[in-house]
């Protein structure tokens, strides 16, 4: 791992992620804290974080076709100053009057984030090579619990002592030092397109034209049908989670709001230990195995977690455990995301990664939906102890369905640069000798 981030442009763009990240978690907690003050609504509240999801749903695909048009690079740094500009509405915020305003920059922002994430997972396959693509992504998971663990305390004590404008500003600045360390990267970083397939019609139809030829590239491939049957399980899982997870700890283990803190500190340690680990494990196991067996053991530990209290009462091992979990999470969504790089073409890697963040947000918005109203007929730990299951299950599924995996990743790589070689030819055909293809 260490001489994964000896590599300056993946350090650059490591330390820009840290930077960035914890300015996320400073205003993801400072906005919430601030809206209920401000508004004393619960509803209030919730409605920022639906608004804040939209863009999830509504943006997410359109903005895949983009970043596999435009520069990488570029799509990083302009949607890291976009960000922290789209912060600064916020200085004006005084009253329960300026609430609206609020809402604008939750939208704002997690609309930009829908260009800046997946422009990142398809830049990073080019600042390494392969033998370092784990170590690279379990970096990354090792910096977004770092930033975890920093953030939220930063952003809770900001916000107590300098109010709402001073959190924008220290979250503007993070964006702003993390665009200057991506435009550091050395050389352009556009797509490889020279096997793009010519546009359909202008406008919005060749968006829709190039989307589909993502979800394309996904249906081409075992392993990447599994991966996304897998994440479908996971969001469902994490929406049931995110509503469940304080009724648990309030009603079932009498815990309050000190321990859900404990907690969610807790699982960013196990996070940490899970980077490491599986940059460790990446040079001995496949990345598919490792998604397989991940899955598995989130599952078991949340299991034990949701019924240890039957037999021990107290809320320590719940820490524990929570450290725990915090580990298989993170060599799951790891080693998912190296997968996703070494089978994905790099000229649809922006589309299919956004295509992950609109799976993943459409089935956590219907998991907190389905969890609002099975608690109320079967109970809260019935309904997480499905959840349990459904990851163990999961994990089950891709280990039976991937257990030939080396072989079936570079076979499936083949197929793909096979693919393109011969659409390449075929398009080389269509344009004269003085002429290339369109580009965008």
């Amino acid at each position: 791992m260490i001489a994964t981030l000896r590599q300056r442009n993946f350090a650059l763009l490591w330390f820009a992620g840290l930077i960035s990240i914890a300015g996320d978690w400073m205003l993801r907690v400072a906005l919430p804290i601030y809206v209920y003050q401000l508004t004393g609504s619960a509803l209030a509240t919730g409605t920022m974080f639906i608004v804040a999801m939209l863009p999830d749903l509504l943006i997410s695909p359109v903005a895949g076709v983009f970043v596999d048009r435009w520069d990488r690079k570029r799509t990083m740094v302009v949607a890291n100053v976009l960000m922290a500009l789209a912060l600064l509405p916020l200085l004006a915020v005084r009253s329960v009057n300026d609430l609206w305003l609020i809402y604008i920059v939750a939208f704002a922002e997690s609309t930009i984030e829908q260009f800046f994430a997946p422009a990142e997972n398809a830049l990073l396959p080019s600042l390494v090579d392969e033998t370092h693509l784990v170590a690279a992504n379990s970096l990354n998971s090792l910096n977004n619990n770092l930033a975890r663990l920093v953030g939220p305390a930063i952003g809770g004590l900001a916000a107590a002592l300098i109010g709402l404008g001073g959190v924008a500003i220290l979250d503007a600045t993070t964006f702003l030092i993390a665009a200057l360390l991506v435009a550091l990267i050395s050389g352009a970083r556009r797509a490889d397109r020279t096997a793009a397939s010519a546009p359909a019609r202008g406008g919005w139809r060749s968006v829709w034209h190039e989307w589909l030829e993502g979800l394309r590239v996904i249906g081409k491939a075992r392993s990447l049908r599994v991966i996304f049957g897998l994440l479908a399980i996971m969001a469902l899982g994490e929406g049931v989670f995110a509503v469940l997870f304080v009724v648990f700890v309030n009603k079932v283990l009498g815990g309050g709001a000190l321990q859900i803190g404990w907690l969610m500190s807790a699982q960013a340690i196990g996070g940490l230990a899970g980077g490491v680990l599986v940059g460790w494990l990446g040079s001995r196991i496949s990345p598919t195995r490792m998604i397989g067996i991940g899955s598995v053991l989130f599952g078991t530990i949340d299991l034990i977690i949701f019924n240890y209290w039957r037999f021990y009462p107290g809320f320590l091992p719940a820490v524990l455990l929570f450290v725990a979990v915090g580990v298989p999470g993170v060599i799951s969504r790891t080693s998912i995301n190296t997968v996703l790089q070494l089978v994905v073409p790099d000229r649809f890697r922006g589309r299919v990664f956004a295509t992950v963040g609109l799976t993943s947000a459409l089935l956590a918005m219907i998991g907190t939906t389905l969890a609002g109203t099975l608690s109320d007929v079967v109970g809260v730990v019935t309904v997480l102890n499905i959840q349990g299951f459904g990851y163990v299950a999961a994990g089950v599924a891709a280990l039976a369905l991937l257990r030939s995996s080396q072989v079936a990743l570079e076979r499936e790589s083949r197929i793909f640069a096979a693919d393109e070689r011969s659409r390449a030819g075929s398009e080389e055909s269509l344009w004269p000798a003085a002429e290339t293809p369109p580009s965008y």
